[in-house]
């Protein structure tokens, strides 16, 4: 049963959104829906009363350190925290109040190579019951791959079936950006939806141009209730106009238990 989780993600300590494929060490390419004037703890508390559990904070590179704190300090134990990830700082940001932690980059070495090695010493020093794989995308001639630093580098990963069966046993969910559409509120990619929704090993959140009530239905029967669903720009609360904050919260509480 397919549900919303809500999300915070950081850019230069502020709650923005961004179009995902733009984010880069350039700046002049980076294309900004929407700036919060609101704290992230504040939005962490609005989940935590609205009981959304499930939701991710990503600090999308430098300067969100204090922010990302600040928002799990607010509700600790309801979020998970995910951006620059390594088996160094993974434990601390338990500590800190993170459900979980979110990985993708420190999993691969600098030319995209998948590190097995390296998904085995996170899983040891936090637990796979712990750990979130971030597999997010984009395609590619081979169908999708997994992209990591901002989502401009792809790797030698692709999304299939036989890539989470090999996975699963590492983490308990995956979290799946399609980069391409990302935060773009043009709709959703629906053949990677219909792909993630026929393996069912572990929860999965999909993210990426969601835009009205009829994209979280969309994600709903092409997954077959599989897939939760996470929203960014096209939210009321982020700026957008396609979705209300509070019918979404309305919509999970009448989902079946």
């Amino acid at each position: 049963m397919t549900r919303f989780r809500p999300c915070i993600d950081l850019h230069e300590g502020k709650v923005k959104q961004i179009v995902g494929g733009t984010l880069s060490d350039d700046s002049a390419s980076l294309r900004t829906n929407f700036v919060s004037s609101k704290s992230p703890a504040s939005f962490a508390k609005r989940y935590r009363a609205d009981k959304l559990r499930g939701g991710h904070v990503i600090k999308l590179g430098p300067g969100n350190e204090a922010a990302a704190r600040e928002a799990l300090a607010a509700w600790p134990g309801g979020l998970q925290v995910g951006g620059g990830i390594t088996v160094e700082t993974a434990k601390d940001w338990l500590e800190a109040g993170a459900a979980h932690v979110i990985v993708t980059s420190w999993l691969f070495d600098a030319d995209g190579r998948f590190r097995e090695d390296r998904l085995r010493r996170l899983e040891r020093q936090v637990g796979a019951d712990r750990l979130v794989l971030d597999l997010s995308c984009r395609r590619t001639e081979r169908g999708w791959s997994v992209a990591m630093n901002r989502w401009q580098t792809l790797t030698n990963l692709d999304v299939t079936h036989h890539t989470l069966n090999l996975l699963a046993e590492h983490c308990a969910e995956f979290l799946i950006h399609a980069a391409d559409v990302e935060g773009l509120c043009a709709g959703i990619d629906t053949p990677l939806v219909e792909l993630l929704g026929g393996w069912h090993g572990r929860p999965m959140t999909y993210a990426g141009g969601v835009a009205t009530m009829d994209d979280i239905l969309a994600v709903e029967s092409a997954s077959g209730g599989a897939l939760d669903v996470t929203v960014g720009s096209a939210l009321d609360i982020f700026g957008g106009s396609g979705l209300e904050y509070a019918k979404l919260v309305d919509w999970n509480r009448r989902r079946p238990a």
